[in-house]
């Protein structure tokens, strides 16, 4: 049998006060209930029975350790509504039991209106072909676009990530000599900034890069090896793109701590330039913070607020991503310190940001969702975090305010996502969080720390 968790305290009491008509309520297909027994030889059968005289179908049963008497046990049992007196079952039960929970809440079903997102991590797959852009479509201000060789190749590149799915490895790339000559001015200028412009966090995982996944003056990794890494850090992955996504599609990947990255490199004749995203901005800007536990939890929150939320709420989820994962500024020992990509691949602006030139605003995401912004030149404004940790927390109170008709939430075990809409996904939520409050606290006690009496 699996675990169950208990309710909290102002729901210990006798259920009858909050008791739900259930054979009225022709929304909800099954109820909830988790009920102790008195301490008797077939208690358990003797309740079964009880269901089945009122021709109550049992979907699901579990038992465990009761916690408000660990030497009794409470039972979680799921019903169905559909047939027989599933009322006239709990009012006989109740008289048999130390304790009975009812646990009934109509599932909602999701609105039609609501804008389709992947609920599995294979459903990313869709998005190959959904792209703004494909490979050889240059814009004719490009610095590629009149030549016909660098277009054949990032066909190439684009072919490789529009056949790519999910779970199979990231082809590799043979670069040529000019690609990496390309690659080595960018990453021998911008690694000379990066101790004294780059926060910490950047600079404790830049070394580990170089170590791991063959980050180097004369080699461009392979999004592969860096991929691997990165799950073993934080459980982020890399995902080749063909071209540009739209705002919902690219925020929907974060959500699967996916993040979609472009394998081909930026014109030759520019190299501390590029009109899009290219791998030095996603290998030198983007990946070494994906490693960072707080950083990669704060861009799964802004993935997992865009799943199903209006359109413009997109717009302004899009808008805080490139005030934060793009062009986010921290405090670091009284100063700033750049955290966004956009910065950390951009030698100029990277050290620009930090001048008293720009206005610097704390970072709030009310604010920021809305704050105009250009994309050619350098940023007239950045908005300062004080932590990961503190924008991510600020983030979590504007989500609050996106009108959803439903929670979601990941499960990182089958790399899905849940929509909450019912106490049966609840439940399963604060099970899981108690477990892991059980795990918290045997270790405080075995480490001797003082438990906190909040706790």
């Amino acid at each position: 049998m699996g675990t169950l968790t208990d309710m909290n305290e102002e729901n210990k009491t006798d259920s009858t006060t909050k008791n739900v008509d259930v054979e009225n309520d022709h929304r909800a297909l099954k109820t909830l209930l988790i009920f102790s027994l008195n301490e008797e030889v077939g208690a358990l059968a003797k309740a079964l029975n009880i269901f089945e005289k009122f021709g109550v179908n049992l979907l699901h049963i579990e038992s465990r350790l009761s916690r408000q008497n660990k030497n009794d046990h409470e039972f979680y049992v799921e019903c169905d509504n559909t047939m027989g007196s599933l009322t006239d079952a709990i009012k006989v039960l109740r008289n048999e039991s130390k304790y009975l929970h009812i646990l009934s809440r109509a599932h909602k079903t999701i609105d039609e209106s609501v804008p389709w997102f992947p609920r599995k991590i294979r459903d990313l797959d869709q998005f190959a072909n959904r792209i703004l852009s494909y490979g050889a479509e240059l814009d004719s201000d490009h610095p590629g676009f009149r030549d016909v060789l660098y277009r054949k190749r990032r066909k190439e590149f684009a072919d490789i990530a529009n056949n790519y799915r999910h779970n199979q490895p990231i082809p590799r790339v043979t670069y040529t000599e000019q690609e990496i000559n390309t690659w080595a001015t960018v990453f021998r200028e911008l690694t000379k900034l990066y101790p004294t412009h780059a926060c910490k966090e950047f600079n404790n995982i830049f070394p580990l890069l170089i170590d791991n996944c063959g980050y180097n003056e004369s080699n461009i990794p392979q999004l592969e090896d860096v991929s691997r890494f990165l799950q073993d850090c934080s459980g982020f992955r890399l995902r080749p793109v063909a071209g540009l996504l739209s705002s919902r599609d690219f925020l929907a990947g974060l959500a699967f701590r996916v993040f979609h990255s472009t394998q081909y490199i930026r014109h030759h004749s520019v190299p501390m330039y590029t009109p899009e995203p290219d791998v030095c901005h996603e290998l030198l800007g983007h990946v070494p913070l994906f490693a960072d536990p707080d950083f990669a939890e704060f861009s799964q929150e802004i993935g997992m607020a865009s799943l199903g939320a209006p359109d413009e709420y997109i717009t302004r989820l899009a808008t805080l991503y490139w005030f934060t994962v793009e062009f986010g500024l921290c405090v670091e020992n009284n100063e700033r310190r750049a955290f966004g990509a956009g910065l950390l691949s951009s030698f100029g602006e990277l050290q620009y940001c930090l001048t008293d030139k720009p206005a610097i605003l704390p970072f709030d995401p009310f604010r920021a969702c809305v704050q105009p912004y250009p994309i050619t030149s350098f940023q007239p404004s950045y908005f300062l975090a004080e932590s990961f940790k503190d924008a991510k927390e600020k983030l979590r109170q504007y989500v609050m305010t996106i009108p959803r008709q439903f929670a979601v939430h990941y499960n990182p075990y089958t790399q899905t996502i849940e929509v909450v809409d019912g106490d049966e996904q609840i439940i399963n939520i604060i099970r899981s969080v108690r477990n892991d409050m059980d795990i918290v606290l045997d270790a405080l006690r075995k480490s001797e720390v003082p438990i906190p009496s909040e706790i």
